[in-house]
């Protein structure tokens, strides 16, 4: 099993399905990486040498944000928005969904399980 960055990376799957199992790197980085490294990319994980694991880490140590460092840098987005008091800002504190998605029916993920409002009881005049 090769370890990268503090991830392991199956062996027996293609390495550039592999390489999305980091946070942060998708299919289209990961053929980026293997590209700029000249590794094939159908090449399994367990039939790259151990040169080939350290230009991958090389490169996405001083390319690509991942990780840790990544989802802190989310966090911070966030929590900027939110203070900021901007449309998404307001909507990340509220709970609902950010970007232009109807609420009425759906959304249930965002919002939460559902909570059931009783009528108001009708006064019987007499």
């Amino acid at each position: 099993m090769a370890i990268i960055l503090g991830v392991n990376l199956p062996n027996t799957k293609r390495g550039i399905i592999s390489l999305t199992y980091i946070y942060g790197i998708g299919i289209s980085t990961a053929k980026k990486i293997l590209y700029n490294n000249n590794i094939d990319i159908n090449k399994k994980v367990k039939d790259w040498t151990q040169e080939d694991i350290q230009k991958i880490i090389k490169y996405i140590s001083s390319n690509i944000k991942i990780e840790g460092e990544l989802r802190s840098e989310i966090k911070y987005n966030i929590k900027k928005m939110k203070d900021i008091g901007n449309y998404r800002g307001i909507r990340h504190r509220v709970g609902l969904p950010l970007r232009g998605q109807r609420t009425k029916n759906n959304s249930r993920t965002r919002k939460g399980k559902r909570k059931t409002v009783a009528n108001k009881k009708k006064i019987i005049k007499k």
